[in-house]
């Protein structure tokens, strides 16, 4: 996938222009972030329980490469195959070695982030193979030709008219006046295209939420029960699977399936959570033949010991963005690569660089929601702070903004200069707009006012009223 990140505020700017985005953030984000808290209400231990899924997931990062190989040696044990995998283009040839050795011309996939990351389905297509996206939202995408904007909702900008237009464009042996009279409609005749296409499979790919090392399994969570389909039907399934995935038992796994689906969607459980461990045995009734899974580093374990290691903890379930107000404004495809939202602004530039993603973690209000909704308590304002720092070293952010941030520490540092300073311009700026009480320009904040009008100053500066009300108090 190429990333446009360079280009963040170009895109936000054509995002906050396109209508019928604004029109499809303002109907889904707040049904996202109402479900969440009804959900998070009726369970009374749930802060307890982010604090158990935390220190999960800290436990198996900083014994990583024990819990991947006991993970690796029960799949062995279990009829499967691992294919350990670098880099994103190691995974792109595993994959198609697999799919070229099953003689596969059509290939189903279930939901995945990783596979978006790796670029699979243009790969597979260079190939003379189609891959065929059978989860509902990625399925009108892929007819649409554009990425997920969304981890979890990968339809996430679209409207129900959007829908409808692209499946009379796309479905024209159907009648192009026919109805649809309700969402179910449109759910009916994907799922009749889709299902002709699990039949026909010869290998089918899924991602992985959870790697499971106690049993050697991988855990998926969906609510169509295409997942299923889709590994379950074909004679080999492939799952896809970032090296952090890994957690040590299956206690472990459900207690963090307790966060995900609540954190995610604000479900108990998904409609559907399936484990896979090896191929179909001999008294089965289903299953695949083979079993593979292709685990992917592509940068993650450059991640470990630094103070970014955190990221690693992220269980993919989006609250983060679901909550953000940049997100909110202006939705994923904005953010330019793969991974959208505050834990986009995190990951993007630790497996892309700085210099690539660098305006992301500054696309942040850095009201600390994020954080307060991450159901593993990842510090993400920290973390972007962090590449906020290593963009300033670098020399990355323009000339003139490192200019005036050092002016404003040298302020900063300086208490007594810092005060001055600030209620001189305080007491200025409240006399220059004293009459509209707002100002519609104002020199070195064009950034703002192209925007906005700049409120006013009104009275003293916050040190000063502070100062005021201690001394009041101690009367």
């Amino acid at each position: 996938m190429l990333a446009t990140s360079p280009e963040f505020k170009q895109n936000a700017r054509e995002a906050l222009e396109d209508a019928g985005l604004q029109k499809a953030l303002s109907f889904s984000r707040p049904q996202f972030m109402g479900r969440r808290a009804r959900a998070v209400a009726a369970l009374p231990e749930f802060e307890a329980l982010r604090d158990i899924g935390r220190d999960i997931k800290n436990h198996t990062l900083a014994n990583l490469d024990f819990y991947l190989e006991t993970w690796a040696d029960n799949v062995a044990r279990a009829g499967g195959v691992v294919h350990w995998c670098p880099t994103a283009d190691d995974a792109r040839e595993a994959v198609l070695r697999i799919c070229q050795k099953a003689g596969a011309r059509t290939v189903p996939k279930g939901k995945s982030m990783i596979s978006e990351e790796l670029g699979i389905n243009d790969h597979l297509e260079k190939h003379g193979i189609a891959p065929i996206e059978t989860d509902l939202g990625e399925y009108i995408i892929q007819l649409r030709n554009e990425h997920p904007s969304h981890i979890i909702a990968p339809a996430f900008h679209l409207n129900r008219e959007d829908w409808e237009a692209q499946f009379r464009k796309s479905h024209t042996d159907l009648p192009p006046d026919r109805v649809f009279h309700e969402r179910r409609d449109i759910l009916t005749e994907a799922r009749t295209r889709l299902r002709q296409k699990f039949l026909a499979a010869d290998v089918g790919i899924t991602g992985a939420n959870f790697l499971i090392a106690e049993t050697g399994s991988s855990v998926i969570v969906t609510n169509e029960g295409n997942g299923d389909l889709t590994q379950t039907l074909p004679r080999v399934h492939i799952a896809l699977a970032s090296i952090e995935k890994v957690v040590p038992t299956l206690e472990d796994a459900t207690s963090l399936l307790r966060l995900l689906a609540r954190s995610a969607t604000g479900q108990d459980f998904s409609v559907y959570t399936t484990f896979s461990t090896g191929g179909r045995r001999p008294a089965d009734l289903d299953g695949p033949e083979e079993y593979h899974v292709v685990v992917v580093d592509n940068g993650r374990s450059a991640m470990l010991g630094t103070e970014f290691q955190g990221m690693l903890r992220c269980i993919r379930c989006a609250a983060c963005m679901n909550h953000c107000p940049v997100y909110g404004a202006v939705g994923g495809h904005a953010y330019g690569w793969v991974y959208p939202g505050p834990m986009g602004a995190v990951l993007t530039p630790s497996l892309i660089g700085i210099d690539q993603a660098g305006h992301l973690p500054n696309a942040s209000t850095f009201c600390g929601k994020c954080e307060s909704v991450c159901p593993v308590k990842i510090p993400l304002p920290s973390l972007m702070r962090h590449w906020r720092e290593r963009e300033f070293e670098r020399h990355l952010t323009p000339a003139a903004v490192r200019s005036n941030l050092r002016l404003w520490a040298f302020v900063a540092r300086r208490p007594a200069l810092y005060r001055l300073a600030t209620r001189a311009a305080a007491a200025t700026l409240g006399w220059l707009g004293r009459k509209r009480g707002r100002f519609a320009w104002m020199p070195l904040a064009g950034g703002w006012t192209r925007g906005r009008d700049l409120p006013a100053p009104e009275g003293d500066t916050f040190f000063a009223r502070y100062a005021k009300a201690q001394r009041a108090g101690r009367r």
